[in-house]
């Protein structure tokens, strides 16, 4: 159960952002509506995230892996629901996505991939464990407006994350819509 009401007061606002919500995820995002509360903080959070969307220096799977790394390592379940499926519609392998928890025992990584999601586990430390081998062979590999792109974004979903699990916020549901359902009588 979430620690604040998801039902903010009704202004011409708050329902302009719900029905660009349902209209854009098929649903109202729970933490659009937690933030609802303060609309500055509402405001300015949603124009920073159409301003990262415009990033475009690293390749949106290997973001959308150092994404979920870092809320795996937070416990965010919300932002874990949503970037499967946010990731999921853009193409990444479930295999993938599902072993994002349990990357370092799974195969179905690159050793860029893997750089990445070791990369955003360390920033997300606290203290952050970053070691120098590492940035460089991410530099090597992204760049320095990759590298320090990948660093934002990472830095970002820990913003995310920390809020949504403050505030208690959970899964809803975005997950299940990606997966094949099984079918009748198997």
């Amino acid at each position: 159960m979430a620690r604040i009401s998801l039902d903010p007061p009704r202004t011409l606002l708050v329902r302009l952002v719900r029905w660009y919500s349902k209209r854009t995820y098929g649903k109202v995002l729970d933490p659009l509506m937690a933030l609802a509360h303060h609309r500055k903080v509402m405001m300015t959070t949603s124009r920073f995230e159409m301003s990262i969307a415009r990033w475009k220096k690293v390749d949106p799977g290997l973001k959308n892996l150092a994404e979920m790394a870092s809320a795996a390592a937070i416990g965010c379940t919300w932002c874990m629901d949503f970037g499967y499926w946010l990731s999921h519609s853009h193409g990444m392998a479930q295999e993938k996505l599902r072993d994002v928890p349990r990357w370092r025992d799974s195969d179905v990584y690159t050793p860029l991939e893997r750089d990445v999601l070791e990369y955003s586990e360390a920033m997300t430390a606290t203290p952050p464990t970053v070691e120098d081998e590492l940035v460089e062979r991410l530099r090597r590999q992204l760049g320095d407006a990759g590298l320090v792109e990948l660093t934002a974004m990472i830095a970002v979903e820990n913003h995310r994350s920390r809020i949504n699990a403050a505030l208690g916020l959970h899964s809803q549901g975005f997950k299940d819509s990606c997966d094949v359902p099984a079918r009748p009588g198997a």
